[in-house]
């Protein structure tokens, strides 16, 4: 995959606290680690709870709990923000 991808990030509500609503909170640090590696990241609401998908050249890519994610940060140490990255890198 090119260094320059668009990754369309997908992401749905999640509640905190005692709301429902879309946040980015824990994107923050996927971004970054996309963003560091030459993507472009497109954040796109849905309306699935707690998910996390990565679009790539329209191919999902990549799916996770939202709530797996870090809150904040750089995505350097984050476990799931590693394989996010390397499942996007591995796309065709």
């Amino acid at each position: 995959m090119p260094a320059n991808a668009r990754v369309t990030l997908r992401y749905g509500p999640y509640e905190s606290s005692g709301v429902v609503q879309h946040r980015t909170f824990r994107l923050q640090g996927l971004q970054a680690a996309l963003t560091a590696r030459g993507h472009r990241c497109i954040l796109e609401e849905t309306r699935d709870w707690n998910a996390v998908e990565l679009v790539v050249n329209g191919e999902l890519v990549f799916t996770c709990h939202i709530k797996q994610l870090e809150f904040g940060g750089d995505g350097k140490l984050d476990p799931v923000c590693r394989e996010a990255v390397a499942a996007v890198e591995n796309a065709y």
